[in-house]
């Protein structure tokens, strides 16, 4: 599966272009120690003062005008985990999509969200979790194994629950 734009290109127009406004693109990534059925994946509670605090997902966030998903992800993933990632070991899984989410502030009405699965093998350095660890937020390593189960079990918010069934079944395919 190839992702929606390529690494390199950014993911949005060059600031003052017209036209309607696009959906919002977030990155995530699935970070994945070991292999097969042994393999375990880095998970991320949100704080509980954030929407769909208390729940596990994927760690990343929002590309910004003019950064390209991969660059966005690494940026991300060096901010909430304190991990530095090279773009060129991102590889594009899987997405989902929210066609109705509210956002954008007054006046843009509705935006899409789509939310893209980054796999990451390589990454230098620990990960913590660099923020929110006051309001909840937590790390934990969870088997691929067991994926589905957290999915199915309703730790995760609706777009992670996707992409943790589709990811599971293609790593363990």
């Amino acid at each position: 599966m190839s992702s929606i734009l390529p690494a390199d290109q950014p993911a949005t127009p060059a600031a003052g272009a017209q036209g309607p406004v696009g959906p919002l693109l977030v990155v995530a990534g699935a970070l994945v120690e070991g292999e097969g059925p042994l393999a375990r994946v880095l998970l991320q509670r949100r704080p509980r003062a954030k929407h769909h605090g208390g729940l596990w997902e994927f760690p990343g966030g929002k590309v910004e005008d003019g950064e390209s998903p991969a660059a966005a992800l690494a940026r991300e993933l060096g901010e909430e985990l304190g991990i530095v990632v090279d773009q060129a070991d991102l590889v594009p899984m899987t997405f989902a999509v929210d066609d109705v989410r509210q956002g954008g502030g007054p006046g843009t009405g509705q935006r899409a969200l789509v939310l893209m699965l980054y796999l990451c093998r390589r990454w230098q350095g620990i990960p913590v979790a660099m923020e929110g660890v006051e309001d909840g937020a937590a790390l934990e390593w969870v088997a691929l194994a067991d994926m589905k189960e957290w999915a199915i079990s309703a730790k995760m918010p609706p777009l992670d629950i996707a992409l943790c069934i589709t990811f599971q079944k293609m790593l363990l395919a």
